[in-house]
């Protein structure tokens, strides 16, 4: 796999969130729901398409990225694919979205449903990375490496071939120096939900 094509996105919005009690990617979230978030710094990075991955929920959560899209005119550019085996944890989602993936593309993004804050900044520099001839590239903030990554083509046979709960961390581990960080504005980049106390104005 060479690349050359263009970027793609992905958005892993398979898991059950049971330590949010379920149902945690359609928790009301500023204006929307929470993988509304995700879907917002997806579609803003420089990609040509977007494959949301859905598991234990795939019919509310696919409804509620396919409203979002068409309500932001993006919906020729997404696709949403379910992992069926899901249950075996992020290597699944990840292997699932790696095989719809077209075989000419650059790299790709991976983006997590829970993560409603990444700022955009970040994106193009990422994929310029890889661009410049980086394997991949990952944001960080404050010395800690955070999301999105992007997994350039080289790696992306790799994604094919996760186990269990491996994700993108699995692929990038054994870089190095060879991984790019980019520095973040702010903490977007680290910051996800848990648990509904991590919600902005929640007081649980």
């Amino acid at each position: 796999m060479t690349g050359g094509g263009g970027f793609e996105a992905i958005v892993l919005a398979a898991g059950a969130g049971t330590r949010f009690g379920g149902g945690k990617l359609l928790a009301p979230y500023g204006e929307g729901v929470l993988i509304e978030g995700a879907l917002r710094a997806a579609f803003a990075a420089p990609v040509r398409t977007v494959t949301v991955v859905t598991g234990s929920d795939p019919s509310r959560v696919g409804a509620a990225v396919m409203a979002y899209a068409r309500r932001i005119g993006q919906h020729e550019r997404l696709q949403i694919v379910h992992a069926v085996d899901h249950a075996e944890g992020m290597g699944a989602s990840l292997r699932r979205a790696a095989q719809a993936l077209e075989s000419d593309a650059e790299g790709v993004f991976v983006f997590l449903g829970d993560m409603p804050r990444i700022p955009a900044s970040v994106l193009e520099p990422l994929a310029q990375a890889v661009r410049d001839g980086a394997p991949a590239a990952a944001a960080t903030f404050g010395g800690k490496r955070g999301h999105p990554a992007v997994i350039g083509a080289g790696l992306i046979p790799q994604l094919l071939t996760l186990k269990g709960d491996a994700g993108a961390r699995a692929v990038l581990q054994g870089l190095g120096d060879r991984l790019v960080l980019v520095e973040a504005p702010d903490d977007g980049v680290l910051f996800d939900v848990d648990k509904p106390g991590d919600l902005p104005g929640s007081t649980r």
